[in-house]
């Protein structure tokens, strides 16, 4: 007889995941509100406290299904995801010499189910994968402007040896 395997716990009682994130990933709730003429949802608002660094620039971004965005790193700024629509796997990796989790490799999605504000640290490699069947639109909010002459972006292939991390056999990206 085959013995069976438990799975692990994924979930809190309270519904929290227990896996373990680089340190100073932070998240934010969003809630949607519905009438009957549709939906209100509220991005980013400055009296949240959410984040120390103000609102300076954002741009919307769309991951086609099964593709992959990464693996990216900044020195200087940190992301500040939101997922309008489709389902979004966030992986990634804390390369941070001084960081207490330094090495984790992490993942969470980010979904139009569960909409959120989502930050990455500097420091910390990263690399979004469209899970879903349809166009994953995402809004970033990064706590610098995009600087056109010297962008703090910093790039790996998807397949390093570097991060202890190995795609989906359909994953598609560069």
């Amino acid at each position: 007889m085959i013995e069976p395997v438990r799975d692990p716990a994924t979930v809190t009682p309270a519904g929290e995941p227990v896996a373990e994130l680089p340190d100073g990933v932070t998240f934010r709730e969003a809630v949607t509100h519905i009438d009957s003429r549709g939906s209100v949802t509220e991005l980013f608002d400055e009296r949240w406290d959410w984040h120390p660094d103000p609102l300076v620039f954002s741009y919307v971004c769309t991951v086609r299904p099964k593709q992959v965005k990464g693996w990216g790193m900044h020195l200087e700024h940190e992301d500040r995801y939101f997922v309008l629509y489709g389902e979004l796997s966030v992986v990634m990796y804390d390369a941070r010499e001084d960081s207490p989790t330094r090495g984790l490799v992490g993942s969470v999605v980010l979904s139009e189910h569960r909409r959120r504000l989502m930050n990455i640290p500097t420091g910390v490699w990263h690399a979004i994968h469209n899970i879903g069947d349809r166009d994953v639109v995402c809004i970033n909010f990064p706590t610098r402007p995009y600087d056109h002459e010297s962008p703090d972006k910093y790039h790996l292939p998807l397949d390093t040896d570097e991060i202890s991390y190995r795609w989906p056999s359909d994953a598609r990206g560069w």
